[in-house]
């Protein structure tokens, strides 16, 4: 589907779609995730035209959006399993002993457990600060804070440094 708007500003869907298209091929890994990405670099831009300050520069203007949309998916793509690197190898008596008895546990402890349960969605459960706020009904802001302030305990920690 091709949407074109009048002569003060004509927006090519299929013209754009194809430049999206040869900026996310140097990307991807195949054609379809080229596809999926241009496709979501063209929403974007849908979503945002009205942010287009320079009608002359539309072409440079979405291949950026294109280039950022892939670079966010190659950021997400998740790596290959391989095999287990560590297998068979020894395990080091003392690393354990530094991990199971580490002070680091002891000052997770110590945290509250409204602390200890946001930090376990943030790095446990690898959530977003968005993702986090929609999940405990507060704002993200709050979330932001309020993971800033346990940090900042971890890190004033003397056993920690």
């Amino acid at each position: 589907m091709v949407k074109t708007v009048s002569s003060n500003g004509s927006w090519d869907w299929e013209k754009l779609r194809e430049n999206c298209l040869t900026v996310t091929r140097r990307y991807a890994r195949s054609r379809s995730e080229a596809e999926d990405m241009a496709q979501n670099a063209l929403m974007r831009a849908w979503r945002n035209q009205h942010k287009l300050l320079d009608e002359n520069r539309k072409k440079e203007w979405i291949s950026q959006i294109a280039r950022n949309e892939a670079l966010r998916e190659r950021d997400r793509r998740i790596p290959d399993p391989v095999d287990d690197p560590d297998l068979g190898a020894e395990e080091d008596p003392e690393l354990i002993a530094l991990v199971e008895g580490s002070a680091i546990w002891e000052a997770f402890e110590s945290l509250s457990a409204q602390e200890r349960e946001l930090l376990a969605l943030r790095y446990e459960s690898d959530l977003t600060q968005s993702a986090i706020a929609e999940q405990l009904g507060v704002p993200e802001g709050t979330v932001k804070v309020r993971l800033y302030r346990a940090r900042e305990k971890l890190r004033k920690r003397p056993e920690i440094q």
